[in-house]
């Protein structure tokens, strides 16, 4: 195991990110009753999209559905990949291929992507068509991996092909052999009629391991309140370190290592939050230089913070003191004022959180692309 890998794991044991742990607190009790309904339903889908988050192809994975799913039609989304590595996600699809996986890439606020998406579940049904009159499609997926956004380019083009549903705030599926009416859904085609049923982001009752759940929490699955702010920081610059990432930042563009464009002084230390893309708020050209600056000052910290680092990553001593010189330049950098120790480095992890989850550190990947031979979860 390498440092990095030892700093990261390190003082979370109380978190249970284990198997062994039990029911733990970002487990609510909703979560298990949708869980039994998802289930109950998956037996009547005649097709499952399964809604991954790029950056984590696999950690994004719902293990206790992996049973079902795999036994099902399925067609796997590995949406936000405008956030992703583009340079690896072919290797990702070639591994979903080379496992008998149907997997694409797309972008949920897209509609030409989800356009793609539900011409690839028209095909994968046209083997069925012939002997069913209606045909329904799930949506499963973990917490925050854009099944929301998803459901609701896929309602925006049903409604362009089918007008009536425009009027109601869902379309009703039913009656069919064995399903309620009160299924709700969004019908795509006509002869066979083929509806999209949604379904509620759910985890598992237990995570297989602890970067697993560093993984779900930098990507918004679990509640940063839950590992905590700090210990996400950690664990982001811990990879970054790792891979080495600051020092390729430098020969992004000459400006962001040349200077400023805009001194942001009129900002306050939570207006970033504000500018995040769900707040779906218009940037004028003020945010935007704010932010741009804003990145360059922190992937200067952390480029100069790397290339002056004398010691060995692969030491845990060496890479946490490392960590604890970036956490000081990330707050000069990010311009928080010197408050009490807990609370700058709180305002310091939170933007720094926000800068990685809106993709201004760069498009990211995460999970690492397994061997061909091993199995899809």
């Amino acid at each position: 195991m390498g440092g990095w890998e030892k700093v990261v794991k390190k003082g979370l044991g109380e978190m249970k990110f284990n198997m062994g742990g039990g029911v733990i607190n970002w487990f609510p009790g909703h979560m298990a009753s949708a869980t039994r309904a998802i289930r109950d339903r998956l037996k009547l889908a005649d097709l499952v999209i399964e809604v991954r988050d790029a950056r984590i192809p696999l950690s994004s994975a719902n293990e206790d559905l992996q049973p079902v799913l795999s036994s099902k039609r399925r067609v796997i989304a590995l949406n936000k990949k405008d956030l992703a590595n583009p340079n690896i996600m072919h290797r990702w699809i070639n591994y979903f291929d080379s496992n008998k996986n149907d997997c694409l890439l797309i972008n949920a606020h897209s509609k030409s992507s989800v356009k793609k998406l539900l011409e690839l579940v028209e095909l994968k049904l046209k083997e069925v068509i012939s002997r069913e009159p209606t045909l329904l499609v799930m949506v499963v997926g973990v917490p925050n991996v854009g099944k929301s956004a998803l459901i609701n380019s896929i309602y925006q083009i049903a409604s362009t092909r089918f007008p009536v549903q425009g009027k109601m705030k869902r379309a009703t599926v039913g009656p069919l052999p064995g399903v309620t009416q009160d299924i709700a859904g969004y019908k795509i085609a006509h002869q066979p009629s083929i509806y999209v049923l949604d379904t509620p982001g759910v985890l598992v009752p237990s995570i297989p391991d602890i970067e697993t759940g560093l993984k779900l929490a930098l990507a918004g699955s679990v509640k940063d309140s839950v590992v905590g702010e700090e210990r996400l920081a950690q664990y982001l610059l811990a990879v970054l370190n790792s891979r080495s990432t600051p020092l390729h930042w430098k020969h992004l563009n000459n400006r962001r290592m040349e200077g400023l464009r805009y001194e942001s002084k009129d900002k306050n230390v939570n207006s970033l939050r504000d500018l995040l893309p769900k707040k779906r708020k218009p940037m004028n050209e003020s945010d935007v230089w704010y932010i741009e600056d804003l990145v360059t000052e922190v992937q200067r910290a952390l480029y100069t913070t790397h290339s002056e680092f004398n010691g060995n990553l692969e030491d845990e001593g060496d890479l946490e003191s490392l960590i604890e010189q970036q956490f000081e330049a990330l707050q000069k950098a990010l311009k928080i004022p010197h408050k009490a120790s807990n609370e700058a480095r709180t305002m310091v992890s939170k933007k720094f959180l926000t800068l990685f989850r809106m993709g201004k550190l760069g498009p990211f990947t995460l999970d690492d692309v397994p061997d061909s031979s091993s199995p899809v979860p």
